[in-house]
């Protein structure tokens, strides 16, 4: 079986790499100098260089190449532009094909998940065969080869069973799951809560800070995805508090870089020119806070983060704001 990834960032990479211990791989790279090299000398030199890839994984900067000749498409643009690429490729991608997105935002305007891009711009493919895969799944220690597990979700499960048998490693574990709307918004959500998860260790506070952060951004993942009509039970799961406790933790984390930036004081757009990758929080917070307010969720810890993020509130000012908020029952846990 041929996979198919487009986007060979370090999360892209990743994942082709994975994908060709067990199939035939092809990997879309949008410079032409980026795929001559990964296919010359096996490495990317753009991210995680340090990582040799599989001999047998292709690159090529012909995207309707890769889309033609994959049984398997797996997406992983970000999600500013992953309609316009989608687009582009669209009269390429086979009929009835899984496609997987591996991008956790909320396109912002239309607060699209990723899978609902696909279905409208593919409006005749088969919702079944449209789904994610996500988890806690850092690139470097994946690349590196340690134990790690991720979701595949897919509303069809003998096609999620199939495609899990293609991604499972001694090191890299796949679980199955049909909740494809808890999957996405769980991972939308974790990107704004690792921001703000940064910016309470660049502001110097501990761990009990941080758990207490956790506790309370997961509560607020699960009543937006309740909201929207994911599954409870998923945001106890891999894609839900594994993913959160990863990204909020882990200064691998882009989310959580910007974050701890702002804590420490730096400009957003000053970190942002220091990293070389897309922190997807800094862009979907926006359609997040608009998607809670559409389903009038209450989300304070998102609010914050857009407050700081777009109006350039100060992250002591936000904190403060949060433990003065009115004191309340913790009711039934996160729900």
């Amino acid at each position: 079986m041929t996979v198919g990834v487009l986007g060979a960032g370090s999360w892209g990479t990743a994942v082709a790499a994975l994908a060709a211990a067990k199939n035939d791989t092809l990997l879309w790279a949008r410079r032409p100098e980026v795929a001559e090299t990964i296919n010359r000398v096996h490495f990317n030199p753009d991210y995680m260089s340090e990582f040799s890839l599989p001999e047998s994984l292709v690159a090529s900067a012909d995207i309707k190449h890769v889309a033609t000749n994959c049984e398997i498409l797996i997406i992983g643009i970000p999600s500013h532009g992953f309609r316009d690429i989608l687009e582009q490729t669209a009269a390429s991608i086979p009929d009835s094909i899984p496609i997987l997105s591996l991008t956790k935002g909320i396109e912002a305007g239309t607060l699209m998940r990723m899978t609902e891009i696909i279905a409208d711009v593919l409006p005749n493919h088969p919702r079944s065969h449209i789904g994610v895969l996500s988890g806690p799944n850092l690139a470097k220690e994946i690349m590196a080869g340690q134990p790690a597990a991720t979701v595949i979700a897919l509303p069809d499960a003998a096609l999620a069973e199939e495609i899990q048998t293609r991604f499972m490693t001694p090191t890299f574990r796949v679980y199955t799951n049909p909740d494809v709307v808890g999957c996405e918004i769980a991972g939308a959500c974790k990107n704004v809560m690792a921001i703000a998860s940064g910016m309470v260790s660049g502001l110097g506070f501990g761990d009990n800070t941080r758990a207490a952060l956790i506790t309370r951004a997961l509560a607020e993942l699960v009543r937006l995805g309740i909201a929207v009509g994911g599954n409870p039970l998923t945001f106890g799961g891999l894609a839900g508090i594994g993913d959160l406790v990863a990204t909020c933790y882990s200064s691998q984390s882009r989310n959580y870089t910007v974050g701890h930036g702002l804590g420490e004081g730096k400009a957003l757009q000053d970190i942002i020119d220091e990293m070389n990758m897309v922190a997807e929080g800094v862009k979907s917070t926006s359609g997040v806070l608009s998607l809670a307010e559409r389903e009038n969720v209450e989300m304070p810890i998102a609010a914050e983060v857009g407050r700081v993020l777009y109006e350039g509130a100060d992250p002591k000012d936000s904190m403060i704001a949060l433990m003065g908020r009115t004191a309340k029952s913790e009711g039934h846990g996160i729900f």
